[in-house]
C-alpha cells in the first residue's frame, strides 16, 4: 500500500446502465466515503430508450422510465448523459473483435466505452473509474482473457475497478494506494445473479431491472436480421439514426430487394412511423382505421400499388373488395383503389 497522503475527497467516475451490477458498484464506494457521479452512454441501440415510449401504455401503468436516471435518483448521485452515437457507428459497423451471437460487438463496445469515460475522468478531475462488470458473466467481454485487454486498450491501466469482482482480479491503483478498502469489495463471478440480488437486499436496494435483462438492440436477434437485412440491401455498412429507430418499429417486410415496407401495428407506432415521412411514401387509409405504412427504396408504381394491398390487409377492411387507400410523397397526395391482398398472397419469406 502506498504511503502517499490521500486526496480528500475521492472521486470516482462509475458507467452506469441503470441495471442492478452497476448499482451495486455505486452503493459499495458511496458506502466507502468515496465521492460518486457516473456516466449514461447513449449510442441510439438502447432498448428502453425507445420501447417502452413506444408502445401503447396499459391503463393505469406507471410511465416508461429510464433505469439510469432512476437508479441515480435513488443514489443520490450525479449522472452525466452523453450522446456518443455518431463515433458510435465504427464500433458496429467494423468491430475489431467481431460480434456476438447477433450484431453486439460486446468487447469493442466497452473499450469504446471506458476510453470515453477515461477521457472525462481525467478531464474533470476523477481519481478512478469503476464499472459494475462481473467476471464470467458475459460470455464476449466479461472473461478473464477480456477484461484485462479493455482496461488495456482503452487506456484504463490500472484505473478501473470492478466492485463486485475485485476480489477475483488482481489490486487495481485506487486499491493499492489505499483510496478504497479492497475487503470491503466483492468477489462475484459467473452469471448467476443471486448473490448480487442478495447484496441489493441487504443494502436496502429494493427497485431495479430484471437481473437478467439486456439493453441493447444489437443482441436482440430480431432486430439483428432486420439491421443485416438493411446492409445487405444497401450493399454497405452504413446507417443513419433514423435507420435504426425505423428498425425499432413496426412490420418488416421486403417483397423485392429494391424496397421495403414498415407496417404499424398499433396507434402509438401509427404516430412514431408518421415522424419519417423523409425520403419515404407514407401510405394509409384514406375513410377508415389502420395502419401507417411506410415505402422505403426506389419502388415503381406497380410496387406501390403491391404496397397498398398489403397495407390494406393489415387494417379493419381487410374483407372488403375495394378500399380507398392515400399515399403521400414529398407532399404530394393520391388516392388509389386496391382490393386487399389475401393472407395466401403474402408470402412469409417477405418478413425480415
Amino acid at each position: 500500500m502506498s504511503l502517499e497522503p490521500i486526496p480528500h475527497p475521492i472521486r470516482a467516475l462509475g458507467l452506469l446502465s441503470g441495471g442492478l451490477d452497476s448499482t451495486l458498484a455505486v452503493k459499495l464506494l458511496l458506502d466507502q466515503g468515496i465521492e460518486v457521479e457516473c456516466v449514461n452512454f447513449h449510442t441510439g441501440f438502447c432498448i428502453q430508450s425507445h420501447t417502452g415510449a413506444m408502445r401503447n401504455p396499459k391503463p393505469g401503468a406507471s410511465p416508461p422510465r429510464h433505469d439510469a436516471l432512476f437508479a441515480a435518483g435513488n443514489l443520490g448521485i450525479r449522472l452525466h448523459m452523453v450522446d456518443i452515437a455518431e463515433d458510435y457507428v465504427r464500433i458496429v459497423t467494423n468491430p475489431k473483435y467481431g460480434y456476438g451471437k447477433n450484431l453486439n460487438p460486446c468487447l469493442d463496445c466497452k473499450i469504446f466505452m471506458v476510453h470515453k469515460a477515461m477521457e472525462m475522468k481525467e478531464s474533470m478531475g476523477f481519481h478512478f473509474l469503476f464499472t459494475g462488470e462481473v467476471l464470467g458473466q458475459r460470455p464476449m467481454s466479461q472473461r478473464r482473457d477480456t477484461l484485462p485487454k479493455i482496461d488495456r486498450e482503452s487506456g484504463a491501466g490500472g484505473w478501473l475497478l470492478r466492485p463486485l469482482t475485485a476480489l477475483r482480479m488482481p489490486p487495481t491503483e485506487p486499491e493499492k494506494r489505499g483510496w478504497v478498502d479492497r475487503s470491503r469489495l466483492m468477489g462475484f463471478s459467473g452469471r448467476n445473479r443471486k448473490p448480487q440480488m442478495a447484496l441489493a437486499a441487504q443494502l436496502g436496494i429494493r427497485e431495479y431491472p430484471s437481473p437478467a435483462g439486456g439493453c441493447c438492440f444489437l443482441t436482440d436477434e430480431n432486430y439483428a436480421r432486420k439491421l443485416q437485412d438493411l446492409w445487405q440491401f444497401r450493399g454497405s455498412r452504413e446507417y443513419t439514426m433514423d435507420d435504426i429507430l425505423l428498425l425499432k418499429a413496426g412490420r418488416h417486410l421486403r417483397p423485392a430487394p429494391h424496397f421495403k415496407l414498415v407496417i404499424g401495428r398499433d396507434e402509438a407506432e401509427n404516430h412514431f412511423l408518421s415522424g419519417f415521412v423523409a425520403g419515404r411514401v407514407l401510405v394509409r387509409f384514406r375513410d377508415m382505421p389502420g395502419p401507417v405504412t411506410l415505402v422505403e427504396g426506389t419502388p415503381s408504381t406497380d410496387d406501390l400499388t403491391l404496397a397498398c394491398r398489403v397495407a390494406a390487409r393489415f387494417g379493419k377492411g381487410r374483407e372488403l373488395s375495394q378500399v380507398a387507400m392515400l399515399l403521400e410523397t414529398n407532399g404530394q397526395q393520391e388516392v388509389r383503389e386496391v382490393t386487399p391482398m389475401a393472407a395466401h398472397e403474402i408470402s412469409q419469406e417477405w418478413y425480415v
